[in-house]
């Protein structure tokens, strides 16, 4: 329950005092103040803001644990030495470890040999996205310090409307359950496939080096090899997926929250009326220079991301191709898998880039319907009726909310140059998510699948010549 400041005042001891040696016994106490209207009460005081906050403190909390529990907590100097030698055992050496002390044995499989040829090869692009998204998320805590910089939530939520704010928490909780989703499926089939392929397929034997060591402890014989070997995979595979998803799912989250931003600007043409063409360009203006910001971010682990993902996969295409051996998944799921949450990690920020990108765009034709309705509404004086459902095409709503406050103030309350420059500028800076310039959009996306399409038609007609 609220109280304003008067009597909060009131009820302290010293106040009661004070009224008591002011006022005569045989008077009766004043009437208490009434409250003070939202808009005059402070900032720390008012319930939005202390609610939306705590909310999304609660949120991200989900997001620090479990960047702690992957080794990525960089807001300490212990953290970032735990972080940097995680990255060394689990990225680097336990794959390279595992992968030297395989051994092909036909007496287990027939097809040990390219089971073996085949991991090798799926550990490349997995290793080498956890890299480039471990170098991301360093750079991104070096040099903002945060999740809350990093999603553009410190200080963003006093320029943020209610609507948009209401949003925050949903669009949060979405994005950690989005992760948990790809992760733990796929971690049940590699998994599944780990144990096939060390206890059915491939002989796992101590490399060298430990060959030394371990003797005197333990004779080499008695220590189990493939479920050490197995643990330790999955262990790695857990890791180094985990921190390509959690980019992806962070980058897709900041497009997710960007977009509510442009709802909240929809919400104003729509519904606030009243707000001024000023206002409305002052909040694109603040998410465009966030998505400036963020493609500046990002682009670089993009870029990187697609010519690992092609390299990667058609180099492992044209592998299991030239192979004469059988295909099952025993030698082969490991390739399967890889692919599977790769494609899946990076479909997820094509589609929420290229998402923005279109939401941005359309933000013309919301404000060319908008500045139409109220010059209609202004010369002519027709009001149009109102919206009658939230389905309804935006022309129909902007057009029955503005002849509403068209008529309502028959002066109007905007003016023609203003909006006319408001859509001016909004038809050249309609852009979203850019790299190097280039806008990130359904067009670039149908133009990387058909070089895609063709890299893998040409690795087909090679592997046809050569049979």
């Amino acid at each position: 329950m609220e109280y304003s400041d008067e009597e909060e005042q009131g009820s302290s001891p010293a106040s009661a005092l004070e009224s008591e040696s002011e006022c005569p016994p045989l008077m009766a106490p004043p009437p208490p103040q009434p409250l003070a209207p939202p808009s005059q009460r402070p900032l720390l005081l008012n319930p939005a803001y202390a609610r939306c906050k705590s909310v999304i403190h609660d949120e991200l909390r989900s997001f620090r644990v479990f960047l702690q529990w992957c080794a990525l907590d960089h807001s300490t100097r212990a953290g970032r030495a735990a972080s940097y030698a995680a990255f060394l055992a689990l990225a680097l050496l336990v794959p390279a470890a595992v992968s030297v002390s395989l051994r092909a044995d036909a007496a287990l499989s027939p097809a040990s040999a390219s089971a073996i040829t085949f991991n090798r090869v799926a550990q490349v692009p997995v290793t080498g996205l956890a890299a480039i998204s471990f170098a991301t998320l360093a750079v991104f805590f070096r040099r903002f310090g945060g999740l809350r910089q990093l999603l553009f939530l410190d200080g963003a939520l006093r320029d943020d409307t209610t609507y948009v704010r209401r949003g925050y928490a949903r669009e949060l909780d979405r994005a950690f359950r989005l992760l948990a989703a790809l992760l733990l499926p796929s971690l049940c089939v590699e998994a599944a496939h780990k144990a096939v392929f060390f206890f059915c397929t491939v002989r796992v034997d101590p490399p060298a080096a430990l060959g030394v060591v371990l003797p005197p402890l333990l004779p080499p014989w008695r220590v189990p090899w493939r479920a050490v070997a197995l643990v330790a995979t999955v262990a790695s595979w857990v890791y180094r997926t985990g921190v390509f998803l959690l980019v992806c799912v962070l980058f897709r989250l900041t497009c997710e929250l960007q977009i509510l931003r442009f709802e909240g600007i929809h919400h104003m043409f729509d519904v606030e009326a009243r707000a001024a063409a000023a206002e409305i360009f002052a909040e694109h203006r603040r998410i465009r220079k966030q998505l400036l910001a963020t493609s500046h971010r990002y682009r670089v682990f993009i870029i990187c991301c697609l010519v690992t993902i092609t390299v990667s996969q058609l180099g492992a295409l044209l592998v299991v191709l030239s192979s004469g051996d059988a295909k099952s998944f025993s030698n082969t799921g490991d390739l399967l898998v890889g692919l599977a949450v790769q494609l899946s990690g990076f479909f997820m920020c094509l589609f929420g880039a290229a998402r923005i990108t279109h939401r941005a765009q359309r933000m013309v034709s919301i404000a060319s319907q908008w500045h139409m309705s109220m010059v209609a509404a202004m010369h002519h004086g027709k009001s149009s009726p109102d919206s009658t459902s939230a389905s309804d095409v935006d022309a129909s709503r902007v057009s029955g909310s503005s002849a509403a406050v068209s008529q309502a103030e028959p002066g109007g309350a905007f003016s023609y140059k203003s909006r006319q420059a408001l859509v001016t500028y909004l038809r050249h800076n309609g852009g979203g998510i850019t790299l190097f310039g280039f806008t990130l959009d359904r067009g670039l996306l149908h133009t990387i699948f058909v070089f895609e399409m063709t890299l893998v038609l040409w690795i087909l007609s090679k592997v046809v010549v050569l049979q």
